[in-house]
């Protein structure tokens, strides 16, 4: 099948973009890397009657890192444009250093064609709950900058997801940006997924980091896709392995808390009971990857570094 008519926009500047969301608002999409409208479009389970381009936007495709205030203990922030490609960001020294968990998930998503098209946030603002860009910024308690002609507004990740498919993005909105808090030195992530077929939408997939202290866990975020309407996070699962090693029982009983705090649904891909007992699983084996990852010397000392950060970052902007 084939799209039904519309007309395509192609604007320069961000300005443009959302002059035309403003006056198309009642019926538009924005294409961003075409990954997921395109299909949508052909099978003709989207009919809008304008299209906005934004590939052309390049202020939209910045990698960056905020300061960080010192003296009120503010971490710094990584700044990613929501036209930065899903290759660009997989490869980026500073995604690694400063959200590996993000890293580590990109790999997962698809094929490489797919993400030399993909863009971050085109991933974000689908909202597939089996996706992997969206279960990253729920764990990393991401924020979502959304622009309008109207201004700008910040939303946490918290309200950003409504339900399968649907964001709380109004129509002439335009995501420009998702901000994570720089990941601290001694953190490491996994993200773990069971799908039928590399590159197919996962059946379950768990997004787990932890920030070592010594051989305890300080800090740990857990996030599940394919068990609910949006991406499930597990804050028991996060409170049992806070000061939990690694190999200690308590990973186990974070597993069970997490099968207990889901309800999946089943389908002919695998039932509910199969898909709480995997995220149980991925859980666990996350956690020993995360560990294992956070403990590395090298990866400590990338995440520290000022010199990575005058070199690198500053070669990525440019």
């Amino acid at each position: 099948m084939k799209p039904v008519d519309f007309h395509l926009h192609r604007p320069e500047t961000r300005a443009e973009a959302l002059a035309l969301l403003h006056e198309h608002a009642d019926d538009v999409k924005v294409l961003a890397g075409g990954q997921s409208l395109v299909p949508l479009l052909n099978f003709r389970l989207a009919r809008p009657g304008h299209v906005v381009d934004i590939g052309r936007i390049a202020s939209l495709a910045v990698v960056h890192r905020t300061r960080g205030e010192p003296v009120h203990r503010t971490r710094s922030e990584l700044v990613i444009g929501s036209m930065v490609r899903q290759a660009q960001a997989e490869h980026s020294r500073a995604v690694a250093a400063d959200a590996p968990l993000l890293a580590a998930a990109l790999p997962n998503i698809a094929h490489p064609p797919i993400r030399n098209r993909g863009t971050v946030g085109g991933s974000l603002a689908h909202a597939d709950p089996a996706a992997e860009l969206p279960a990253v910024a729920t764990a990393l308690d991401a924020v979502f900058v959304a622009a309008s002609t109207r201004g700008e507004r910040e939303i946490p990740v918290a309200e950003f997801f409504r339900t399968h498919l649907t964001t709380t993005l109004d129509a002439d909105e335009l995501l420009t940006e998702i901000r994570f808090l720089a990941a601290p030195p001694g953190t490491g992530a996994a993200f773990l997924e069971v799908a039928r077929r590399r590159g197919d939408f996962a059946l379950v997939g768990a997004a787990v980091q932890v920030t070592l202290d010594g051989e305890r866990i300080a800090d740990a975020r857990v996030c599940f896709t394919g068990v609910a309407q949006i991406p499930h996070r597990c804050p028991e699962a996060e409170r049992i392995l806070r000061g939990a090693t690694a190999s200690s029982p308590e990973v186990r009983e974070a597993a069970e808390a997490a099968r207990r705090s889901m309800q999946p649904s089943g389908d002919l891909h695998a039932t509910a009971a199969y898909r709480k007992d995997v995220a149980g699983t991925l859980l666990a084996r996350g956690v020993a990857e995360a560990a294992r990852r956070a403990s590395q010397p090298e990866h400590s000392r990338t995440l520290a570094s000022p010199e990575y950060w005058r070199h690198e970052v500053a070669r990525e902007i440019e």
